[in-house]
């Protein structure tokens, strides 16, 4: 395997540095301390850059909160790391790595990849059972229990070693990886590193178990195939190999035909023959739009929300239930509209920013 070096002298520069603030202020820019960083964008610059030259740098605790997920009902736990400098050291460190950690990925680990989110992932399950359906008779679907957490750093730092030898670089990573224990929800490193701790568990299901139909998004896997036996024995093999790494599969994994009932993965219930919205996103987007309705005016969060739920109804067989429920009181035009204008205000007033500060 390749390994990669001179890997930290490119986090340090100080274009990388001024990239990850800007890139970590997305969506926060409203924010008074976001704004006072990016108005001294180069004092704040060279402030990490010394810090990371220097190797001086110490992760601070973040807030922690917990809440519940919206449509699945979940209780999970949320870390929120200081903007300054936690969050832009993230962005300067993962800048750098991510062509790294792209290097050798699974094609169809869909999950936190730039270009291959869910709609990726729908894609390509949807073709595979249109276009073989004898080998796609049945499915295995199963995903790890407390992923995030159950990510220790005692597993997770050598795969960091088989791949990078540049010893300060592996200085960052580890740092950051002890300031917890396990992986962070909410920490942008966290999603990265947790699809790299499984790259070989990828490998593994496609040459070791020669899976011909096999997805990942983030921890949650599916694999297609002809027989159920053989699936069963996969199943097996990938507990244990993921025991090996400390993590464990729930118990309610399923092996079930393709046939007789759907394949719930990705927020979509896929059919052998069509595919349709969960019920709970289904409901999820009539009360966004009754919301709407009632304040009798379309906001911009409203609008991208409904940007948003459009690129779920045009995957699946749910053009009717757009016509019937969302169209009559919000068109996507009209949605795009208002997303398109705060965009081009934003930038305006990023412009005059920057003028302002030099």
């Amino acid at each position: 395997m390749k390994r990669y070096g001179y890997i930290y002298e490119k986090v340090c520069d100080l274009d990388n540095i001024k990239d990850a603030i800007r890139r970590a202020s997305l969506g926060k820019r409203g924010q008074t301390r976001v704004k006072r960083i990016l108005d001294h964008i180069d004092a704040s610059a060279i402030e990490i850059r010394d810090a990371l030259i220097d190797q001086t740098f110490v992760p601070s605790q973040p807030k922690v909160k917990t809440i519940i997920a919206g449509p699945s009902g979940k209780t999970r736990t949320i870390c929120k790391p200081a903007f300054f400098p936690d969050q832009v050291v993230h962005w300067a460190l993962m800048l750098q790595l991510e062509p790294v950690m792209m290097t050798g990925m699974y094609a169809h680990n869909c999950g936190s990849v730039p270009g291959r989110g869910s709609s990726h992932g729908q894609k390509v399950l949807r073709k595979w059972l249109d276009c073989d359906r004898k080998n796609t008779r049945y499915c295995l679907k199963m995903d790890v229990r407390k992923f995030y957490p159950s990510i220790k750093g005692e597993h997770l730092k050598p795969y960091f070693r088989r791949k990078i030898k540049d010893s300060k670089c592996l200085w960052l990573i580890d740092s950051i990886i002890d300031s917890f224990d396990g992986q962070p929800i909410g920490y942008y490193t966290s999603q990265w590193f947790a699809n790299f701790f499984l790259q070989d568990l990828d490998h593994f299901v496609k040459e070791g178990l020669g899976a011909a139909y096999y997805i990942r998004y983030v921890d949650d896997l599916v694999i297609l195939g002809p027989n159920k036996k053989k699936l069963h024995r996969m199943r097996a093999s990938v507990e244990s190999f993921l025991n090996a790494k400390g993590l464990h599969l729930k118990g309610d994994w399923q092996v079930f035909p393709v046939r007789s009932r759907d394949i719930d993965f990705l927020g979509m219930r896929f059919y052998r023959d069509k595919t349709t919205l969960r019920k709970r996103t289904a409901l999820r987007i009539r009360r966004r739009v009754s919301r709407v309705a009632k304040k009798g005016r379309l906001s911009v969060r409203d609008a991208a929300a409904i940007i948003s739920y459009w690129g779920w109804i045009k995957h699946t067989d749910s053009y009717a239930f757009y016509h019937k429920y969302v169209r009559p009181i919000v068109a996507i035009r009209e949605a795009r509209r208002v997303v398109s204008a705060d965009a081009r205000a934003r930038i305006r007033a990023d412009r005059r920013r920057r003028v302002a500060t030099g």
